[in-house]
């Protein structure tokens, strides 16, 4: 019966504001990691090839030339906030709409009333599974995105062509699935129906040459502490993001635009511009000695990516602020999070994230067991504290130069969501910078 309320609350948004979707080609990014970061590079690449866009992500929202910071906590809108976002766009004069598109929202048929013409599968880890019920389900909440791309009609439709005033009519705008070659679930993605379907892959065994698929690879790889370097199919490639999942970001990226028209030449010259993507990898430059670093990484396997590119970045040693979200989501994942900071970091904060209706301190005593099973000692190297603010300060209060503090879990996310529903108003990125600024006495 709540399935049926759902459906029935998506179609009547739609309705209310005027099928705002049908006006526009609307792009769908889902998968556990990597979806803002991919939405974002999408919306700046058609950007620079002189398009209006417009864009809703966990990270940012966009409408044209508007663009400010995702204050709502949610990844997806709710149907009718997604409805007036997209009218929005459509008014503001956007070709496109680039919506990041999560497995709870598909799961609250928050997806239904939106015509999506192109969607693209980043990733899929565990996540979200007691949310879901398990994995399967988790995967197939994903899966109906792709399900319903072709499910809803072909939009006959100006499509935009090449740069700036150049526009075509073509009697219908094809439906796309752009899909990561390497990861295991790749065929899961692909089975479903569409005209075009594109892969894109750092390994090109794993494409495997299917017919009239398209292929995007990057070869001559090379990340450093700044960014990387990559060429496709003989383009060069500069990306101002360090660490391999952002190349395959930018892949994602890339395959989907190239797909709609745009060339590699300027979807090269549409990420260079890119200098950081909000609350993701963020340098948090103060003039301090040290380098701060806000990133999301709120499960298991972003946190092992971002471990896995900080060893690029020059340090010492490593101070690490985070904690876990409550709410019924992932419990499981609390202990893991706090073993793989105890592994990896040389000092550990454990703090309030999102408690939600959840006891804090139950929340920040599982993570921070899992760094003492990973050989941390309380009050020496692990540290249980549940003033966030207080713990960035003090992991600030404790580098020394050529230090790396990393505050994960929130990235640019605007509260803190603590029990009766309640927002404490709130950025990581800014506690940071008045940390650092305090201590320092300016």
């Amino acid at each position: 019966m709540l399935s049926w309320y759902h459906r029935a609350l998506a179609s009547l948004g739609a309705l209310v504001y005027g099928f705002p979707s049908e006006k526009l080609i609307v792009i769908g990014v889902t998968g556990t990691n990597g979806k803002s970061t991919t939405a974002y590079f999408i919306a700046k690449i058609l950007d620079h090839a002189g398009y209006q866009t417009g864009l809703t992500s966990t990270a940012v929202f966009k409408i044209a030339g508007r663009e400010w910071l995702n204050d709502k906590k949610m990844t997806m809108l709710g149907r009718f906030q997604s409805q007036r976002m997209l009218r929005d766009m459509v008014r503001a004069g956007c070709q496109y709409a680039v919506i990041e598109t999560s497995s709870e929202g598909i799961a609250q048929h928050r997806h239904r009333g939106i015509n999506y013409d192109v969607a693209v599968f980043t990733n899929l880890t565990p996540e979200h599974l007691e949310t879901h019920g398990g994995f399967e389900p988790y995967k197939q909440a994903k899966g109906e995105l792709f399900a319903w791309l072709t499910m809803k009609k072909r939009k006959a439709f100006l499509r935009h062509s090449g740069v700036r005033q150049r526009r075509t009519i073509e009697s219908s705008t094809p439906k796309i699935i752009v899909v990561n070659a390497d990861d295991e679930h790749a065929e899961y993605f692909l089975s479903f129906r569409a005209d075009h379907k594109v892969m894109y892959t750092l390994r090109p065994a794993n494409i495997g040459g299917e017919a009239g698929m398209g292929e995007i690879i990057a070869e001559e790889v090379k990340t450093t502490a700044r960014g990387a370097l990559f060429t496709v199919f003989g383009t060069p490639f500069t990306l101002a993001l360090p660490g391999k999942h952002n190349v395959y970001n930018a892949l994602a990226a890339i395959a989907t635009v190239n797909a709609l028209g745009v060339s590699l030449e300027q979807c090269a010259a549409g990420l260079k511009k890119i200098t950081g993507v909000p609350g993701r990898m963020e340098r948090i430059d103060e003039g301090q000695p040290f380098t701060v670093l806000v990133d999301y990484a709120p499960e298991v396997a972003s946190m092992e990516r971002l471990y896995e590119t900080v060893r690029d970045i020059p340090h010492k040693r490593i101070i690490h602020v985070l904690g876990s979200c409550g709410g019924g989501r992932d419990r499981a994942r609390r202990p893991v999070l706090g073993r793989l900071a105890g592994e990896n970091a040389d000092i550990v904060f454990v703090t309030n994230e999102d408690p939600y209706d959840d006891a804090p301190m139950e929340i920040i005593n599982e993570v921070a067991d899992g760094a003492a099973a990973a050989g941390k000692t309380d009050r020496e190297n692990l540290f249980r504290m549940i003033d966030r603010e207080q713990a960035i300060e003090q992991a600030i209060a404790a580098a020394q130069p050529d230090d790396l503090v990393l505050i994960t879990g929130k990235g640019c996310e605007q509260a803190i969501c603590v029990a009766g529903g309640k927002k404490i108003p709130w950025d990581d990125r800014e506690v940071a910078r008045r940390a650092i600024n305090r201590i320092a006495g300016k």
